[in-house]
């Protein structure tokens, strides 16, 4: 059972005042950020940087998975002035591509869908041509849920398959390794044009045979990019680290994914779903945010490659 951390998972640490800005924004909104909730450990260099992930729907989850800091209880009411906040935040810090997710609702009839669905239009109309990349729960499986976020047009869709299927019900146990795929799959179906994603831990016992086969089934349905990180324990009362994954290893696992066809793939220790997300826009979307330079007003739609040709 690892215990120790090994010499690569040591972060130098910025300065503290540069952190004190978006934090005191998202103070100022009665925003939440996974960042905070969930311990993430790049927070300080995200947030040195102006960038952060906006956590929509209250900071308290209906769900209790083995890996997560947030914390579970009965959901929050629902802010109708969040979306807005959302957008006008984002609007401040000049960000270019915004990672909105959520805390899971299954307390809520759309499953918070909606809240999305209002939060990617309002980014939308404040600031044009912005990437909205959307981190959602599985809505239990829910088509309908799907389609409500989906008709709000995100550029990009991302939904983390976590870990393995073996070990779904220790990791997730409310989630379902079929279900998680179904959406990612539905996704696609639904409207082509919007680049898929989902991200995995490594760590928690799962083997490379295993870890190869998620990244193939994750192909097969037309995902677009995968991010690979190291799974962190952020209190003694979540899963325990099974292993300190080596640098060298997220490499081949890195070079194993593009070998594989996704337009994206990021792995390394450090490496969380949204971490850096705006290097997956600067590969894959370098055109079009080239082109948000020059043009004042155009259909932001129009200026998205064909995600779907990404999939073939």
């Amino acid at each position: 059972m690892a215990q120790r951390l090994p010499e690569w998972l040591t972060i130098r640490l910025p300065r503290p005042e540069t952190i004190k800005e978006v934090e005191t924004l998202m103070r100022s909104k009665s925003l939440h950020t996974v960042c905070e909730s969930a311990r993430c450990p790049n927070l300080p260099e995200c947030w040195s940087k102006n960038t952060a992930t906006f956590m929509i729907l209250g900071d308290t989850c209906t769900r209790s998975c083995g890996f997560c800091a947030i914390k579970v209880g009965r959901g929050l009411e629902v802010d109708p002035f969040e979306p807005l906040n959302v957008a006008l935040s984002a609007k401040k810090m000049g960000m270019k591509h915004v990672v909105v997710t959520s805390v899971a609702r299954d307390d809520l009839k759309d499953e918070g869908a909606e809240q999305f669905a209002k939060t990617i239009r309002a980014l939308h109309k404040e600031i044009p041509h912005i990437i909205v990349e959307v981190l959602t729960p599985d809505f239990k499986g829910k088509e309908d849920c799907m389609r409500i976020v989906c008709d709000a047009h995100p550029e990009i869709y991302n939904h983390n398959i976590e870990t393995v299927e073996r070990l779904h019900t220790i990791v997730r146990p409310q989630a379902k390794y079929s279900r998680t795929m179904g959406l990612l799959e539905k996704v696609k179906e639904i409207d082509p044009t919007i680049y898929t994603k989902s991200g995995l831990m490594l760590g928690l016992g799962e083997t490379k045979v295993e870890v190869i086969k998620t990244l193939e089934d994750l192909r097969k349905i037309g995902v677009d990019a995968v991010t690979i990180g190291q799974y962190l324990r952020p209190t003694m009362k979540h899963l325990p680290v099974v292993e300190y994954i080596h640098p060298d290893i997220f490499a081949e696992y890195e070079k194993i994914g593009e070998d594989m066809g996704f337009a994206f793939v990021a792995s390394g220790p450090f490496i969380r779903s949204s971490y850096n997300a705006i290097a997956f826009s600067e590969k894959v979307m370098k055109e079009r945010l080239e082109r948000v330079e020059v043009e004042a007003v155009t259909p932001q739609r129009t200026l998205l490659p064909e995600a779907s040709g990404l999939s073939q």
